[in-house]
């Protein structure tokens, strides 16, 4: 009896080292040093600090799309309420703005309505912007958001008719 019961405990000793480790790892991933990525793979930009000096995330998550006159969100983030813009491509960077939405405070999807149709094979941008209050878009007053290196907080997508042509 005395061989079987010391294994058994070996095995329990383990398991709960294994358990904690698990569980000190798991806290760091999910909470970490409170930073989190640039960037991730899920379509996502992401920062603490924002170009209005609070400690919210601000990120836009969006999937390549069909060609048409409405992007769907898949999640707009915001620590205050801000605006969402869709930007046709200018030689790489966010160009004319074709399309724009409101967003609360908090995370949402949201569905916007072009003013132009996206084309097959095109490359467009969703931006995040700062609100100046007064929940009507204006380029000149509601600025595209940071993040903590500078960068605009956006993701590019793609409008195609085969949406797996352009993952990878």
């Amino acid at each position: 009896m005395e061989p079987n019961q010391g294994i058994k405990t070996w095995q329990w000793v383990v398991t709960v080292i294994v358990i904690i480790i698990l569980i000190v790892l798991g806290y760091y991933l999910f909470k970490g040093n409170g930073t989190v990525p640039a960037t991730t793979t899920d379509n996502a930009t992401t920062t603490e600090p924002t170009a209005m000096g609070t400690n919210e995330v601000n990120r836009v998550m969006v999937s390549d799309q069909y060609p048409g006159n409405v992007v769907y969100i898949s999640s707009a983030q915001f620590g205050a309420p801000g605006w969402v813009t869709v930007q046709k491509d200018n030689k790489g960077t966010p160009g004319a703005v074709i399309g724009t939405m409101y967003f609360d405070k908090g995370i949402n999807p949201g569905k916007i309505t072009l003013s132009e149709k996206t084309v097959d094979r095109g490359t467009y941008y969703a931006v995040l912007h700062s609100d100046d209050g007064d929940k009507k878009f204006d380029a000149a007053k509601d600025l595209p958001l940071k993040d903590s290196n500078g960068s605009i907080i956006m993701k590019i997508f793609h409008a195609t008719t085969n949406i797996t042509e352009t993952k990878g």
